[in-house]
């Protein structure tokens, strides 16, 4: 019986993707290695670079400071080029989005979501709501270094990373409280997050209360009432692959300006916000982190490839999964196979990725139209 199971199990098909048929994203082709490749170009490219001039380097001096030099381990050298780029981004914050200073929450305090994700073990370390400390993603390493835990959050993370020698410190700047002043003085709280609740959050700040038919009402979800705004709200997600088996992916990100104070994005979610297998290949993901978390993307386009799906189909029906559901869904995703073939894939908005691989001598980035607009052209420049 157990082998008349195996034999019709073989001739089921696998789960086919969503409307490939139609319209997918342009797999280009392998630049080479090392590479690295990230969510969004302009301001993002200084982590790109950071990240493969580090893989880059062939060699290290070994701690006893003598003349013996020694390969870093391939897992460890794309992780640390992970980490490396994330961090360059947050010290730069990049486009406000990313690092100390941006996107302060209802009560004007900035907040960090970082993840780092070792492509070799599939282990895992993160940190949500950080508060306190900009090396959000060095807090992350941490995690995964030092604890058999895969998240911590909030003030707990905080004390962990005191702990382990960050500093704690003031993430605000003039700047993030200035821009929380207007929003809340100027411009009434308006836009915010809120839902159902009194006085009424569209002319109103709070401190805000459920409103009575909110309390009575059903819990099945209305996707127009649960529309959201996107204020600014970028994230970078980065993949290191360097091309000796090892493969990292991370994620860093200060979340959406206006927040409800706690409230945790995709970033730091496994799958979601990023993900690598060392034996398939990586994938970021950036846009309304709120609805992308239901359906880990990157998760699902890794998954994809394993399947046998080229970067680029993985990568749009990964988005097509989530704007079936969502049409008004604002999503970009770069994935990438072990190979160092890679695309991208959007919905809502135009999307950027940078890449650069081989012998490249400067970062290139891809422009992705939303697939659920145009035809999607990826156009390289």
């Amino acid at each position: 019986m157990a082998n008349l199971w195996s034999s019709l199990l073989h001739l089921l098909p696998l789960a086919t993707p969503l409307s490939l048929s139609t319209t997918t994203a342009i797999t280009h082709p392998s630049p080479g290695f090392p590479m690295v490749i990230n969510t969004w170009g302009g301001p993002f490219t200084v982590a790109t670079d950071a990240a493969y001039e580090s893989l880059n380097a062939s060699a290290f001096l070994s701690p006893l400071g003598d003349n013996n030099s020694s390969r870093l381990a391939p897992k460890t050298a794309a992780l640390d080029a992970v980490q490396l780029g994330c961090a360059t981004c947050e010290a730069a914050q990049c486009d406000g989005s990313v690092g100390f200073g941006g996107s302060p929450d209802e009560q004007c305090e900035t907040t960090l979501d970082a993840l780092l994700m070792d492509g070799a073990t599939l282990n895992t370390g993160a940190v949500a709501a950080l508060r306190r400390v900009r090396d959000a993603v060095g807090v992350a390493r941490a995690v995964l270094d030092h604890t058999s835990h895969s998240l911590l959050a909030g003030d707990q993370a905080t004390a962990f990373a005191v702990q382990n020698g960050f500093v704690e410190e003031e993430i605000g700047t003039v700047d993030s409280a200035r821009s929380c002043r207007e929003w809340r003085d100027g411009g009434r709280c308006q836009p915010n997050y809120r839902l159902d609740v009194t006085p009424d959050p569209k002319t109103a700040c709070g401190p805000y209360a459920p409103t009575e038919q909110a309390k009575t009402s059903s819990l099945v979800e209305d996707n127009n009432k649960k529309k959201r705004y996107q204020v600014g709200h970028d994230t970078i997600s980065m993949i290191a692959l360097d091309g000796a088996g090892g493969m990292a992916a991370g994620t860093s990100t200060n979340g959406a300006s206006h927040k409800v104070p706690g409230r945790v994005g995709d970033g730091p979610i496994a799958g979601s916000g990023s993900y690598a297998d060392g034996e398939v290949g990586g994938c970021g993901a950036t846009g309304d982190g709120d609805v992308m978390m239901r359906f880990l993307p990157c998760y699902q386009a890794v998954e994809s490839m394993r399947r046998g799906l080229t970067p680029g189909e993985a990568a749009a029906d990964a988005v097509r999964r989530m704007t079936r559901r969502y049409p008004d869904l604002a999503a970009g995703l770069v994935v990438v196979n072990t190979k160092g073939e890679h695309a991208g894939a959007a919905a809502g908005w135009t999307f950027t990725y940078a890449f650069r691989g081989g012998g490249m001598g400067a970062t290139r980035v891809v422009t992705v139209p939303p697939i659920n607009g145009a035809e999607d052209h990826g156009v390289e420049i």
